[in-house]
């Protein structure tokens, strides 16, 4: 049940933890909880980083897709 509320949640989140931690090897419940304390701490601006990182993703993401078919982008 944990597990499944967890991935509705970052499924919806934009997935920004689990890529970083999937990128630097670092388990993505430890950089929530950083990523929660720094908010607090500076009063959310790492908020606004989180969502470039996420714009961010999205974008690769079409970029990618656009380059493995290039009949979907004439």
């Amino acid at each position: 049940m944990h597990q499944r509320l967890r991935d509705i949640i970052e499924m919806n989140a934009f997935g920004v933890c689990t890529y970083i931690g999937e990128k630097f090897n670092i388990a993505s419940s430890k950089i929530r909880m950083y990523f929660i304390y720094l908010s607090f701490l500076t009063f959310g601006s790492p908020v606004i980083i989180y969502f470039f990182i996420a714009f961010w993703m999205n974008v690769k993401e079409y970029i990618f897709i656009g380059r493995r078919n290039p009949l979907w982008h004439k």
